[in-house]
């Protein structure tokens, strides 16, 4: 096996924590904690554009028959820099593992960090198993094993990728997958043709809860380290919103529609200056930032007199500039959600943790770096998620959102 992994690298090479707050009836809900785990400056725009390119041109090395790619999300987390990160028991007796967390694919995999532990419900399907992320990639092989994620919501015969390569992912043990099940799709060899279900999959099948319905909560913070995430498994949390959940539908746009993709346009200030037209894009707990089209980006500069910086890689403005700054709309579903000025910037405590300086407020909306029209327009990340509360209806093909007391916070 080791010398097919090894084959298998080459090949590739050369072609491309918390613990649970609630279990209840047929629904669970874990808390998960924020980590910006910073080792040295990181550019976080190029971590997101390098997953970004990767999002899109996994679909289409899909549907050419080509080795494809994928993406991630999670449960209790902490965010790594730019992740959420959840603590998972694998095996019996479990052996935890710090995984992060991304709605962006599907696959759950483990051994960039601690080592995987086989027990008695280890099993060995013989398949290899390969994701790449854009800013990272592991390759391993297929076991299926017991998965706890709360003392009452374990998951059995649950696929798990056990790394013999991992990449990208320093301070991490892997990844907890709960994106559409079709993103596993070309993950395995020898069975390239194989849907791997994941971990909400197998919690309906297997009557852990109702239904598919997952709800995310994320809370803005200038702080590096602190639990504020939740996550909830067949229910959302109603604790966590204001008002009511708008649902609208997964875009039909590809490749926006593989992933949690939705339509929508944005405009900025109280004269609607329209700086993207309506079209498709995704929502992402994988991807930091706010990425809109390179056309998109341009029309932001010129209403908010950003400039580029070269040492965050992020767009900046001056104190002065943010005072006369004016909220971006989001029109999605026929709903209008305002991002405020406040939601706009980078927490300015944390400026030097990306290699910035306190003389000037860093913007986290950037370039996606393609022009719009490629079907992937947009990625709505993490700080655009801190903002609103999420939900993906999986068995009903729809996203919803909602506000919350933090949608207006000037924690920034």
């Amino acid at each position: 096996m080791l010398t097919q992994l090894l084959f298998a690298t080459l090949f590739l090479a050369s072609t491309v924590l918390t613990n649970p707050i609630v279990g209840r009836g047929k629904s669970v809900t874990l808390s998960f904690a924020r980590h910006l785990n910073f080792t040295g400056t990181v550019n976080i725009l190029q971590k997101d554009q390098a997953r970004a390119h990767e999002l899109k041109t996994k679909q289409r090395n899909i549907l050419h028959d080509k080795i494809p790619t994928s993406a991630a999300f999670g449960i209790p987390a902490t965010n790594q820099a730019v992740d959420y990160v959840v603590n998972v028991g694998v095996g019996n007796p479990p052996t935890q593992y710090s995984l992060l967390v991304d709605t962006g694919s599907s696959n759950t995999w483990l051994g960039a960090g601690a080592s995987y532990v086989i027990t008695d419900t280890s099993i060995d399907t013989g398949d290899l198993v390969f994701v790449e992320y854009g800013s990272g990639l592991f390759i391993g092989e297929e076991f299926l094993d017991q998965v706890t994620l709360a003392p009452d919501f374990v998951i059995s015969n649950q696929s798990i990728g056990v790394a013999e390569l991992a990449l990208g992912f320093d301070g991490v043990d892997g990844i907890l997958g709960i994106g559409p099940q079709d993103l596993t799709v070309g993950t395995l060899s020898p069975d390239s043709d194989a849907a791997i279900p994941t971990v909400t999959d197998n919690a309906v099948t297997q009557g852990l809860i109702d239904t598919g319905l997952v709800g995310v909560s994320f809370e803005p913070t200038n702080s590096l380290s602190v639990t504020n995430g939740e996550i909830s498994f067949g229910a959302v949390d109603d604790s966590k919103y204001t008002g009511s959940i708008q649902y609208t539908p997964i875009t039909a746009t590809s490749p926006a529609s593989f992933y949690v993709g939705i339509d929508q346009s944005i405009s900025y200030g109280s004269d609607s200056i329209p700086i993207l037209n309506s079209t498709a894009g995704i929502t992402d707990t994988g991807t930091t930032l706010i990425l809109i089209a390179s056309d998109a980006i341009a029309q932001y500069q010129q209403v908010t007199g950003a400039v580029p910086d070269s040492s965050t890689g992020l767009l900046r403005i001056t104190p002065a500039q943010y005072d006369s700054l004016e909220s971006l709309f989001f029109n999605i579903g026929g709903e209008s959600y305002e991002l405020i000025p406040n939601a706009q910037i980078w927490p300015r405590i944390l400026n030097t943790a990306i290699g910035g300086t306190n003389d000037f407020v860093y913007l986290i909306v950037a370039d996606i770096g393609s022009l719009s029209g490629e079907g992937l327009d947009f990625i709505d990340g993490m700080t655009f998620l801190e903002r609103f509360y999420s939900a993906f209806d999986s068995e009903n093909n729809q996203f919803g959102l909602a506000t919350t007391t933090f949608t207006n916070a000037i924690t920034n």
